[in-house]
């Protein structure tokens, strides 16, 4: 019997409770400085796309890492990377940081 596979992603509905039952997971913010300090995800770790190959042993205790960008596409990029190094539970947030403040907060600053 093979362990179930984690999908690739997860939604906006699915990471706000996990935030909100305050599971055991590590947000992964993957965009760049400038980006991070526009708006972010409370609870969220920056660790920019381009250092996550010098940084990604930070992860590799993680059950969890849900990853986000601004539109999804290299954070789902960046989990599956992260995947190949053995951070099995890497997700990424579909639609990133753009659909959160579109559907889960709007207080969230868009760019």
């Amino acid at each position: 019997m093979t362990a179930p596979q984690i999908p690739n992603f997860l939604r906006d509905p699915e990471l706000k409770r996990k935030i909100d039952a305050k599971d055991d997971f590590f947000l992964l913010d993957v965009r760049e400085p400038n980006e991070y300090q526009i708006n972010r995800i409370a609870g969220s770790t920056l660790i920019p796309l381009g250092e996550l190959p010098q940084r990604h042993q930070e992860l590799l205790d993680a059950d969890e890492v849900v990853l986000y960008c601004h539109h999804g596409i290299r954070s789902l990029d960046a989990a599956a990377w992260l995947r190949q190094q053995g951070v099995e539970g890497a997700r990424s947030l579909a639609g990133g940081i753009e659909r959160w403040a579109q559907e889960i907060d709007p207080g969230v600053p868009r760019y």
